[in-house]
């Protein structure tokens, strides 16, 4: 250990770091080292009132449609499932089904259109976002959640 390190050690062993301002307090990283400081206060008006950047603000949107989507399509599942449960007639609920899948496809391409306009508008590929895979989505949809606690969810 380097002597600056055995310094912090030992004053956290004899208490000196207790008592100091904001102690137990969450830190304050809202400044951005790198920002105009001309624009700083317009930045953390902003920012306090709840915007943010528009492609941040574009994959936000992207998300909820995409949650949307996915629980719209889990719903059509569990209540074709629940309907089959109590023996009812299969055929009006593999049509109803079908008529989820499908819309659940027109939202993916949508939201797949999205995706790409998104990732023009990211500033780095580390904010991108993959396509939506329909099939995969499916397949995950199709998994019971004891399914997928077991380990036997596909891949």
């Amino acid at each position: 250990m380097t002597d600056i390190e055995e310094s912090i050690r030992r004053a956290i062993e004899e208490g000196k770091f207790k008592d100091l301002p904001g102690e137990g307090k969450p830190l304050q990283l809202d400044d951005n080292p790198y920002e105009n400081p001309e624009w700083r206060l317009a930045h953390h008006i902003l920012r306090s009132s709840g915007f943010t950047l528009p492609w941040i603000e574009r994959r936000r949107e992207i998300e909820n449609e995409l949650e949307a989507a996915r629980a719209a399509l889990q719903r059509a599942k569990a209540w074709q499932e629940a309907d089959v449960s109590q023996g009812n007639s299969t055929v009006d609920k593999d049509a109803e089904w079908q008529r989820a899948v499908a819309d659940f496809y027109r939202a993916v391409q949508g939201i797949n259109k999205k995706i790409l306009a998104y990732n023009l508008e990211a500033p780095s590929e580390q904010f991108h976002l993959r396509p939506v895979n329909v099939q995969a989505e499916l397949q995950l949809t199709a998994t019971r959640p004891s399914d997928t606690l077991s380990g036997t969810e596909p891949i």
